[in-house]
């Protein structure tokens, strides 16, 4: 199996592992934070659901300059909204991969803003960064949803909700 080839199923795998914790998400939840911190569910939500457009960015660009293109996720008030989002996301992302080659993997990818270089990785670590990013905040989206006592899917095995622990 080509490393594209592995790429979209793995983006396939985590975007249904998402899709089930973003569904969850209730609609009258979306101010609640645990801590003041942290962020309210509605923006983890929105990030969560955002950042298969990573993906489009890592493979359809050399960079991202928040300097002259503020990050700006868009706006959900509602789960509905949010899958809608994070659906037509994950199927540019996926489409967009289908078009890349192998070589292009290997060039280089920069997160920026203006002069400050957050990071430059390759295109292909570019799109593992953003995969591990879902993963990542999927996991603090599942200890939200913990705290305010919804029982969670799991992601790679049963969760103990789905165990009756």
């Amino acid at each position: 199996m080509k490393i594209i080839e592995k790429l979209l199923k793995e983006i396939e795998e985590e975007g249904q592992k998402t899709r089930k914790m973003l569904v969850i998400v209730p609609d009258d939840k979306y101010d609640w934070q645990p801590h003041p911190k942290s962020m309210p569910v509605k923006d983890l939500a929105l990030h969560i659901a955002d950042l298969p457009t990573w993906i489009t960015l890592a493979v359809t660009t050399d960079e991202l300059d928040f300097a002259a293109s503020p990050y700006n996720p868009g706006d959900v008030n509602n789960t509905e909204g949010l899958l809608t989002l994070f659906e037509k996301n994950l199927a540019k992302a996926k489409a967009n991969m289908e078009q890349v080659t192998e070589e292009q993997l290997d060039e280089p990818w920069t997160l920026r803003n203006g002069a400050v270089v957050y990071m430059t990785l390759s295109k292909y670590d570019t799109i593992r960064h953003a995969l591990a990013q879902t993963v990542h905040h999927r996991a603090q989206l599942g200890l939200y949803l913990r705290l305010l006592n919804i029982p969670i899917p799991g992601s790679y095995g049963p969760s103990a909700d789905e165990q009756g622990l």
